[in-house]
């Protein structure tokens, strides 16, 4: 589909063979190639899901605005997450779309009005990071001058792309690929900037209507979207007990959605007037400043276990199917919990078929998770 764009710019089709042409980074500081200037790019971001993904990608946001200061950026998101980033002082705008009404053509009327919106809209820069034929297949139709988009072979997403980035050698995490792509537009990737921005009355809200008080916070995320992720629930309500015991000023805010209730009622009945069971109950933006609040989380590879790390906060992640050094917390790899010695691990499955079903969880002690705890509260 490639050979259809209307500009081929950076790479073509021979056979089955790609032939990619190195993107260059001045391509955006030439006038003549229809950029005004690269600080007033009109770009579009396509990561529409899932909630770790949105705020793993979120660094490419914070550099292109923090280097453009005049650009305008929009980002192409689910729904349900949009409020994540609605009111965010780095986005001139959201555009938020229906997953379920899409994939209904009693809808697809919409479905173009929305693309023809993407067209009028004439992006310059249009940057894929969610790298699946629904988005790539936007992104072209959108009709961007450029459209830059990362080298994953499913879907044949890769087939859209003017500009194709390659995972960065020496790292499998998905936030450095995504910051590779900001030195093939000319961004620098190695500045400071803040990863979730502060809302002040959304805190206010927080702490005012949970009475927080000054306790001392840990959070617990005991669901996950995989039953194959979720550490098990006896061995939470455990920890809990083991950690109130350790130290009369903690308390626990039990976080999840509404999938989650089941799990958080069990682990706070145990020990109610120490358990803050907020399953359900929470927005995105609520979510975001509890754990802006709290001291530490224990999680299963959830999305605010990356939110948790995005905002700095100390977490200890229980992994079993999946990598943590390519979807771990980013910068605390190393303190996630995985038993590797086991064949099967990471198997990256939604199902277990192992021997022994779920032992690369189960194999995770309380007690080791415990110690975990202690050694990191003890250094700060």
């Amino acid at each position: 589909m490639l050979v259809f764009r209307r500009d081929l710019r950076n790479g073509w089709r021979l056979g089955s063979k790609w032939v990619e042409a190195v993107p260059d980074p001045s391509h955006f500081l030439d006038p003549s190639h229809g950029f005004e200037s690269p600080f007033s790019l009109k770009i579009l971001i396509l990561k529409p899901s899932s909630l770790g993904d949105v705020v793993q990608a979120l660094p490419v946001l914070r550099l292109i605005k923090r280097q453009w200061p005049e650009s305008e950026i929009y980002w192409w998101i689910e729904s349900g997450l949009a409020p994540l980033l609605e009111g965010d002082p780095d986005l001139t705008g959201v555009i938020p779309f229906d997953r379920k009404r899409w994939g209904s053509p009693l809808n697809w009327l919409e479905v173009l009005r929305s693309i023809r919106s993407l067209r009028e809209a004439r992006f310059d820069l249009v940057i894929d990071l969610q790298c699946l034929a629904r988005s790539a297949s936007v992104g072209w139709l959108a009709n961007g001058k450029q459209f830059v988009g990362l080298d994953v072979i499913r879907e044949s997403a890769r087939a859209f792309y003017d500009v194709i980035v390659p995972r960065p050698v020496g790292s499998e995490h998905a936030v450095d690929w995504y910051l590779a792509v900001l030195p093939q537009i000319g961004v620098r990737a190695d500045e400071p900037f803040t990863w979730l921005i502060e809302r002040p009355s959304i805190a206010s809200q927080v702490r005012q209507r949970w009475q927080v008080a000054d306790a001392r916070w840990l959070v617990l995320q005991p669901g996950a979207r995989w039953e194959t992720k979720k550490w098990p629930v006896e061995y939470y309500v455990e920890l809990a007990r083991q950690l109130t015991a350790r130290n009369n000023g903690f308390r626990l805010a039990i976080l999840g959605g509404e999938d989650d209730r089941s799990l958080g009622e069990t682990i706070a009945k145990e020990q109610p007037e120490r358990c803050l069971d907020l399953t359900g109950r929470l927005s995105l933006p609520e979510m975001v400043e509890w754990l802006r609040l709290s001291e530490l989380m224990v999680t299963n590879d959830t999305g605010p276990m990356h939110v948790a790390a995005a905002l700095g906060k100390p977490v200890i992640a229980l992994f079993g199917p999946t990598n943590p050094r390519r979807t771990g917390p980013y910068g605390q790899t190393e303190q996630t919990l995985q038993t590797k010695s086991l064949p099967c691990v990471p198997c990256m499955k939604g199902y277990c078929s192992y021997e022994k079903p779920l032992e690369c969880l189960r194999s995770i002690s309380v007690g080791a998770v415990v110690e975990q705890v202690s050694n990191i509260l003890s250094r700060g």
